[in-house]
């Protein structure tokens, strides 16, 4: 019955629903001041996202305080890396630093075939718990990074600007590169099997730096990849709802759809009517509120949510930011996101 599906779940299929599901990236963070205690006393980030019982914490602290629709793993897209070879570090204040990092053929040939269960079993223990945890009251969400994003980290050793060590690379050695992007396909899709046989009910993909792309090399180095690895989860999971999201994604909208994902995620920089209006009906549309936004009053964040999700009337519908929450974000504007997201037919129908 539905009733014992997740309302996220059954928005993320198509089915009908009394309202888009809400939730936010980044959701379980900076801005709630049960996080920042925790991390004050294990400062380590990897410690805070591969010790299980810290990840199922952090997990739940939204959940537990806000009673978004969708319950995401707390976790990192470069989480896998290691269980290939690459060692990580995330620095508070400066992000992640790859400590040797992957240019030569002979380090791309040296690269070890993730098997997730050995390396990443944590990841499956906290999805699992959450599962048990949050029932029926909100979807789990799993996550992992695209391959071309997942490259731009490893390439260039840490974040960047400009992104010229790895285009560089695309332009100079790009068989090279192929073989790397291809080497986290198939990695990265045994790791999003793993999280749905673990416990997630739908997963998201995250090519953050994608939108650094012109169209023609999108068309090259990112989106075969991105349909590589959806490719290879339906083959196992044809069920499961896929999310894909890429910041700075405006003039690849029509591109992301033709992926083979479920959802594309809107970033803000698109207006909701437009983006609607250039991707395939049968796509689902998931955003695309400004985080700056929750900077703002209630009233002003309970207009936005409503113009957005008016615009995307008609269309299969989560209600989100369009990037991560921003750290310092008031506690109870984040409340007021949900709340808003909650009673947005209510809010429509006072206008």
């Amino acid at each position: 019955m539905t009733e014992t599906i997740p309302l996220l779940l059954r928005a993320a299929r198509g089915e009908s629903v009394s309202r888009p599901p809400v939730w936010m990236m980044r959701q379980a963070g900076r801005y709630m001041k049960v996080y920042r205690d925790l991390r004050d006393n294990h400062p380590s980030f990897r410690e805070r996202s591969e010790n299980p019982d810290l990840s199922y914490e952090i997990s739940m602290q939204p959940f537990r305080k806000f009673k978004p629709d969708g319950v995401i793993l707390f976790s990192d897209i470069l989480t896998p890396l290691p269980g290939m070879g690459i060692d990580f570090d995330i620095v508070e204040s400066k992000g992640p630093l790859i400590n040797e990092p992957i240019r030569t053929k002979e380090q791309i040939k040296n690269l070890i075939n993730l098997e997730p269960q050995k390396s990443l079993p944590f990841v499956g223990e906290v999805l699992g718990r959450l599962r048990e945890s949050v029932g029926n009251e909100a979807a789990v969400l799993g996550f992992v990074g695209a391959p071309w994003t997942l490259a731009a980290y490893v390439v260039e050793g840490k974040s960047s600007k400009n992104y010229a060590v790895i285009k560089a690379m695309a332009f100079q050695q790009p068989e090279l590169l192929h073989k790397l992007l291809d080497h986290f396909a198939e990695s990265i899709a045994k790791y999003l099997r793993y999280q749905i046989d673990s416990g997630a009910q739908v997963v998201q993909m995250f090519d953050s730096w994608a939108g650094q792309l012109s169209p023609i090399d999108y068309d090259n180095f990112a989106a075969p990849y991105q349909r590589k690895v959806v490719e290879l989860v339906k083959q196992t999971h044809p069920d499961t709802p896929m999310i894909l999201y890429i910041s700075g994604s405006a003039g690849v909208l029509e591109r992301m759809a033709s992926t083979g994902v479920d959802i594309v995620s809107l970033d803000w920089t698109v207006d909701m009517a437009e983006g609607c209006s250039r991707l395939p009906e049968g796509i689902g549309i998931q955003g695309n509120v400004d985080p700056g936004l929750l900077f703002g009053t209630p009233e002003m964040i309970q207009n936005r949510i409503v113009d957005t999700v008016i615009k995307a009337k008609g269309r299969k519908h989560i209600l989100n930011l369009g990037h991560g929450i921003l750290p310092g974000t008031p506690e109870e504007n984040a409340r007021v996101f949900f709340e808003a997201g909650k009673n947005v037919n209510e809010l429509i129908s006072n206008l």
